[in-house]
């Protein structure tokens, strides 16, 4: 058993420590101290590659969901493990890092099991995510400009932390026009229901595992996922939300003058989607899913001077988009170009209305501390919250743009008359304080 992928008891204590004492004075442990037995277990199969009768490819979740950073993935942490385990290689022709499978090699589907270039993973945090496709869609293939045989498409992802997870999934509240998971729920398309169903996806297709795994395992590794908070206030408020508390705490921590001015700048721009105790749930009457605008390629306007400009994508993204041929309800085929399709592979629905269909839509994540989950997007593609606030500034000029003559969109309009909700530049200091704070 590799000492890289199987810790002992004495380890799984080492690391809770160490991952308490990584917090900058004040700040809560990522895992909540508890006596739990059901999460000790959990966490212990969490950090466990090595996982009894499973036969899987040494990953543990604890490779992808970095207790070290924050339970997430970010492109600093993988090119650092990537260079160490390049040193200990020299040594030791052996040596092995899991994180560094094939699967996630850009080269996986021409080399199979020999591939070796990780550079999206390296240097954008992405792993593949491999999808059935829909019967009436095709990917095509770019070398002949026709659909494609193959049945399945590729998807980079990043990898979301679970901390605060507790307060996400489906919450029964506005949902959408179609399942899967109308409400929410779990990956970034919310595909999955449970932490459970969201576990064994993970082991099944990231860890690659043969073997079936126990509902007792999967039960443990929810329990444990569902004990971490950013801070002592989330956890109350987690636990007032669970108990069906008629008033909620705000768990916000004192804020300074200039963190009160973004209050109020997200409570107007932002909380219409990232609404709910988690700040993930739309707000009737804005719909469930939204398309942001954070596919790549991006969006560009037709009309000199443009209305809106977004940033365009790093080309290490960039280079994943695949155009996707749709046959429509009545037998029209059309084509679009993205780097992931979002529900639209999950449903097939697309060319209906632009805000009905599942096109370059994905579930609201929650923002309960995102200033330590750098980049951000479904792919990596904002480095900053600067850069996330800078996009939306955008988004909201493109939604005017876009608006019907005489239509305010709610997402826009605090009163279906004018378009008072975008934020401004002059408000991303104050915006940013705030963000940096939940």
């Amino acid at each position: 058993m590799k000492p890289s992928t199987a810790l002992s008891a004495a380890a799984v204590v080492l690391m809770s420590v160490a991952i308490i004492h990584a917090r900058s004075a004040g700040d809560a442990p990522s895992v909540t101290q508890t006596a739990n037995e059901d999460a000790a277990r959990g966490f212990k199969a969490f950090i466990d590659g090595r996982l009894d009768g499973l036969n899987g490819n040494g990953r543990a979740c604890s490779d992808c969901h970095m207790p070290t950073d924050e339970f997430q993935l970010s492109p600093a942490s993988v090119e650092q493990r990537f260079r160490i385990f390049m040193l200990r290689r020299a040594h030791n022709p052996d040596a092995d890092d899991p994180l560094f499978r094939p699967i996630d090699a850009d080269d996986f589907r021409v080399n199979g099991d020999q591939a070796s270039d990780f550079s999206t993973l390296r240097q954008h945090a992405l792993v593949r995510v491999t999808l059935p496709l829909p019967s009436n869609v095709s990917v095509v293939d770019p070398a002949t400009n026709r659909p494609s045989t193959q049945r399945f498409a590729d998807v980079w992802r990043m990898v979301p932390s679970v901390e605060n997870v507790a307060l996400t999934g489906p919450d029964f509240q506005n949902p959408w026009f179609r399942e899967p998971n109308r409400t929410g729920g779990y990956q970034l398309d919310a595909r999955m229901e449970t932490l459970q169903d969201q576990a064994l996806g993970a082991l099944v297709n990231h860890a690659q595992v043969q073997g079936v795994p126990s509902s007792a395992m999967l039960d443990d590794l929810a329990a444990f996922e569902r004990g971490l908070f950013t801070s002592p206030q989330v956890r109350m408020l987690a636990d007032a939300v669970a108990a069906g508390a008629a008033e909620l705490p705000d768990p916000d921590p004192p804020l300074s003058p200039l963190q009160e001015q973004g209050k109020a700048v997200f409570n107007r721009a932002c909380a219409q989607c990232h609404g709910g105790a988690g700040l993930s749930t739309a707000q009737s009457p804005v719909l469930r899913y939204h398309d942001i605008a954070t596919q790549c390629p991006r969006p560009v306007d037709t009309v000199v001077p443009a209305r809106f400009n977004f940033v365009p994508c790093d080309p290490g993204i960039s280079k994943n988009a695949r155009t996707f041929e749709i046959t429509l309800a009545d037998g029209t085929k059309i084509r679009r170009t993205t780097d992931d399709p979002g529900r639209a592979l999950l449903t097939g629905f697309v060319g209906g209305a632009a805000t009905a269909d599942d096109w370059n839509k994905f579930d609201v994540p929650g923002l309960r501390g995102i200033s330590r989950t750098a980049p951000y997007f479904h792919n990596n593609s904002a480095a900053t919250l600067e850069d996330v606030v800078n996009h939306y500034i955008e988004f909201f000029k493109r939604v005017r743009a876009n608006a019907p003559p005489g239509t305010v969109p709610p997402v826009a309009s605090t009163d279906g008359v004018h378009f008072d909700r975008p934020p401004t530049p002059a408000e991303m200091a104050a915006l940013v304080a705030y963000l940096k704070v939940l």
